[in-house]
């Protein structure tokens, strides 16, 4: 299939184009700059030159291609209404392009706040109001009803390995500043996780083969416990690893505290039944234990 790939090269979307190529697909990434069309270019992809607001772009690439890979967003959590819009044009403009055509649209959601007394599943699904970014996968998934083959792939909040910029890697920074490693609380609040090889695998699977209105969970390890999280971090830095009391939590992890002290855990049992999925790389501790976050 030929596939276009907004966040190309971001992130996820660096692993998840070598992950298409590799499986046999011609892949078209957007780059909105020089660079990141070169780097397409370098990993021999095609490119398609714009941006997340420029929505004609977004529809030529989805009309010209037989299915659509969506993971770019904007990440600035000060203007996280802004982000929400900007990502619901997206996906109305790419679902609009591939409408009766029966393409894959597959496209990034997030597991938290799927439940609060077990582990969150496959088959929740949370109220729209919860948050624009749960309303934008509810709308995306309903071109399932426009010949649209829609699939959410909800990620773990940590997708780790070499080179991640995400939230391992602000700890890290903060334990730095700090000079101590902390968790909140008892540190018993737990973080899902998933290597970014293992999750490319999961969105390559889902281009091929999972069916519309399917949704998948990102998730390798249903919840990592942040005082081990924090245990790594100090070995890593050889820094003391301590409580920080909830109502001291903003104080010391600044945006990072209602992320970190949020219980969270997500289950990946029906994606590995569903889809054949089975992680096979290192976990988050592994990957700290590794030391390459601390280069």
């Amino acid at each position: 299939m030929r596939i276009f790939v907004t966040g190309a090269t971001g992130w996820i979307g660096s692993a998840v184009v070598p992950e298409l190529l590799a499986a046999g697909h011609e892949v078209v990434g957007l780059a909105r700059s020089d660079a990141s069309a070169a780097a397409l270019a370098e990993r021999g992809a095609g490119v398609q030159r714009g941006d997340l607001e420029d929505l004609d772009s977004l529809r030529a690439g989805a009309k010209a291609a037989d299915g659509v890979v969506h993971l770019g967003y904007n990440h600035d959590f000060s203007r996280m209404g802004e982000a929400a819009e900007t990502d619901l044009a997206a996906l109305t403009a790419l679902g609009e392009a591939l409408e009766g055509a029966g393409g894959p649209l597959v496209f990034a959601s997030g597991v938290v706040g799927l439940a609060t007394d077990r582990p969150g599943t496959e088959d929740d699904r949370p109220d729209p109001a919860m948050h624009p970014r749960v309303a934008n996968a509810a709308a995306a998934l309903a071109f399932a009803e426009r010949g649209v083959r829609p699939v959410a792939v909800r990620f773990a909040p940590t997708v780790h390995g070499p080179g991640d910029p995400g939230f391992v890697a602000t700890l890290v920074s903060i334990a730095r500043e700090k000079g101590v490693a902390g968790y909140v609380e008892d540190g018993s609040s737990r973080w899902p996780a998933v290597h970014v090889l293992d999750a490319a695998r999961l969105v390559r699977l889902a281009v091929e083969d999972a069916p519309a209105g399917a949704v998948v969970h990102a998730v390798a390890e249903e919840g990592v416990p942040t005082r081990e999280i924090a245990e790594a971090i100090g070995r890593g830095l050889d820094l003391p690893v301590a409580s920080v009391p909830a109502d001291r939590a903003g104080e010391h992890f600044g945006w990072m505290a209602n992320f970190f002290g949020m219980d969270a855990p997500a289950s990946n049992a029906l994606t590995r039944r569903r889809m054949g999925w089975d992680p096979t790389h290192a976990g988050l501790i592994a990957d700290l234990d590794a030391g390459y976050y601390f280069k």
